[in-house]
């Protein structure tokens, strides 16, 4: 598995440690070097951008995880 998919499994995983309920659609490859994601619970859906090169650091920088994270967590908020 290359570091690209690593990083689109760990995500997945963040999303659901936050919230199994969450449907998450993400495309297979980055435009412009962001990921558009979709976050959906029930009838609500989000949007959030993601840089490429943080999702391919996410399993091994704790930083990028943290800001993740909070990105991922304040999306789910509003949904």
């Amino acid at each position: 598995m290359d570091e690209l998919e690593e990083g689109k499994q760990k995500f997945l995983e963040l999303v659901k440690s936050v919230d199994a309920a969450v449907q998450v659609v993400m495309p297979v490859t980055p435009s412009n070097s962001m990921f558009l994601i979709s976050l959906t619970r029930g009838a609500n859906r989000k949007f959030i951008t993601v840089p490429e090169d943080d999702i391919m650091d996410l399993p091994n920088e704790a930083d990028i995880l943290a800001k993740v994270t909070k990105v991922v967590r304040d999306a789910i908020g509003t949904l």
